[in-house]
Formats: structure tokens, C-alpha cells, sequence
């Protein structure tokens, strides 16, 4: 598994589903389908796709910070 970041290519809105279909090693597409159909479904999904675009740093920013150590 990678670490969970924001990539730069491939992502349409937020980078979240694409960070989270690398993370499990799934395609973009199928991790924003996934969230489409739970989306129907009760619950806050929205609110932690807002979430995850504020709390997860851009890969770019990720890279930079690794190399700092």
C-alpha cells in the first residue's frame, strides 16, 4: 500500500478518490462509483469527502515534506 495522498494526474475534483483507489489498489473510476452508490445510502459520505480533501495533503506537498527529513 502507498501512502495516503492527493495525486496530482488523474484526479477530477478533489484527488480524493483517486488517492483512496491507489491506496487500495483500485482504479479511480471504480472508488468513484463506489462513492456515487453510497451516496444514496444514509449517512455523512459528503461530509467526509470534504473532509478528506482538507486533511489530506497533495501529493506534491506530501513529497516535500518527506524530503525533509
Amino acid at each position: 500500500m502507498t501512502a495516503l495522498a492527493r495525486p496530482t494526474d488523474g484526479r477530477m475534483l478533489g484527488g480524493v478518490c483517486a488517492a483512496l483507489a491507489r491506496r487500495f489498489g483500485t482504479s479511480a473510476s471504480t472508488m468513484r462509483v463506489i462513492f456515487l452508490v453510497s451516496c444514496l445510502l444514509p449517512g455523512p459520505q459528503f461530509l467526509l469527502y470534504l473532509a478528506l480533501w482538507i486533511l489530506l495533503p497533495s501529493e506534491k506537498a506530501a513529497r516535500t515534506h518527506a524530503s525533509a527529513w
